[in-house]
């Protein structure tokens, strides 16, 4: 089997990394991958939907999973279909429960999912007007895809309309302003939950703890997530109850209804409160660095799961009694104005974690720094402060210039 593995960060090396353990992998390519990956397969350098499905008659690939959401949103699975090429992912129009806020928050609303109360505007002196006589907080949204940063806690007047202008008129995360969501500030701690998806039924996987502030004690702006663990240590069976009557169901639900079937992943984005557990967002695609925790503690073969759900099966996932931590090491200045170039060093001395290359290049025998997110450090143990040992061991050993990670990951 030759397979093809879209997109180039930390969760795409987790995919990599648990795809090799199955023997009847005889190649993997990776577009456009990273180091990682470059040890696991062959890297290449196809971008838009066309090149890639070019590219996949080429070589005659046997199936292709698709990671980061951009190209879900632009169609990749519609266009991979009318060539009859096997693809892992939900088609355009099932993908916009990501790639728009406004339409995930309506659906939510329509088929009584429990989720935050919520407005969408397109106008934005309607939206300065509604902020000026609500309460504070406020969860202030850019509707399109903006990388896991489009998400402001408005404390006050001020922030909201700062945020607004920003969004909407300043555009710093381009038409994913055009529309906003501004929703009501839900208290709790967060959890995640990936499910497969076979196109009739959802197959939900242990639940997973994301740390998206970029500063310790969950402070400082939104990132696309600093860390994680698996499974979350908070979430109890009550709240995965919750989860299950009142979000997992209506939306199965929801889709049968709106005829939106897909075979692919679906990922939950919850906040647990004391009135229970909403549901926050979608994403279409496994999560970064969700994934990164997730995978190790599989004990199914991920491409079983994936053919199985192709063929419309219904699969039994089963999971280590282990806990999984994920340290994510960024570049100076994430998530805002970052600084690369910058060598990776000491990363022979790594000797307790798995290190996944993200935001990283190779060049020569170095490799550099090239993104926000750097490259992601996971361990397995009997307990959490196990696992966490040994990924903080190893972030001592790596050295890049600016570089910094938080120093709380896993701590309970």
């Amino acid at each position: 089997m030759k397979i093809l593995i879209v997109g180039s960060g930390g969760r795409e090396s987790a995919i990599a990394v648990k795809l090799k353990e199955d023997k009847r992998i005889s190649k993997m390519f990776f577009a456009k991958g990273n180091p990682t990956t470059s040890q696991l397969g062959q890297n290449v350098y196809e971008d838009s939907v066309e090149e890639l499905r070019d590219f996949v008659i080429k070589e005659r690939i046997d199936l292709t999973i698709v990671g980061p959401e951009a190209p879900l949103v632009e169609g990749i699975v519609d266009e991979f279909k009318k060539h009859n090429l096997k693809i892992f992912g939900p088609r355009k129009k099932a993908a916009l429960l990501e790639g728009s806020k406004a339409f995930s928050k309506k659906f939510m609303q329509t088929n009584n999912i429990k989720t935050a109360k919520a407005v969408v505007f397109e106008a934005y002196q309607n939206a300065i007007d509604y902020v000026r006589l609500q309460k504070f907080p406020l969860v202030i949204k850019a509707s399109g895809l903006a990388g896991g940063k489009g998400v402001v806690i408005a404390e006050n007047l001020a922030e909201a309309e700062t945020t607004i202008h920003q969004f909407m008129i300043e555009r710093i995360y381009g038409d994913a302003g055009i529309q906003v969501v501004i929703e009501e500030y839900l208290s709790g701690f967060e959890a995640s939950i990936i499910a497969f998806a076979n196109g009739s039924e959802l197959f939900p996987c242990i639940s997973a703890k994301d740390y998206k502030k970029a500063g310790n004690g969950d402070v400082g702006p939104n990132t696309g997530g600093m860390g994680s663990v698996a499974p979350s240590p908070e979430f109890t069976a009550e709240h995965y109850k919750d989860f299950e009557d009142n979000i997992l169901a209506p939306t199965l639900k929801g889709l049968q209804a709106a005829d939106i079937r897909f075979k692919g992943f679906i990922f939950f984005g919850l906040m647990v409160t004391a009135n229970g557990t909403y549901l926050l967002e979608y994403n279409m695609r496994l999560g970064d660095p969700e994934t990164q925790a997730i995978l190790p503690l599989l004990e199914n073969s991920l491409y079983d799961i994936i053919m199985d759900c192709l063929e419309g099966k219904s699969i039994d996932l089963k999971w280590k009694d282990e806990k999984s931590v994920c340290l994510v090491m960024c570049s100076g200045g994430y998530p805002r104005n970052i600084e690369t170039g910058f060598e990776i060093k000491n990363l022979d001395k790594v000797e307790h974690s798995q290190v996944l290359f993200g935001g990283a290049r190779r060049m020569g025998d170095k490799i550099l720094t090239a993104g926000g997110r750097v490259l992601s450090l996971v361990a397995t143990g009997a307990t959490y402060e196990e696992a966490r040992e040994k990924v903080y061991k190893d972030a001592l050993s790596i050295q890049f210039d600016y570089g910094f990670y938080r120093k709380d990951i896993g701590k309970f």
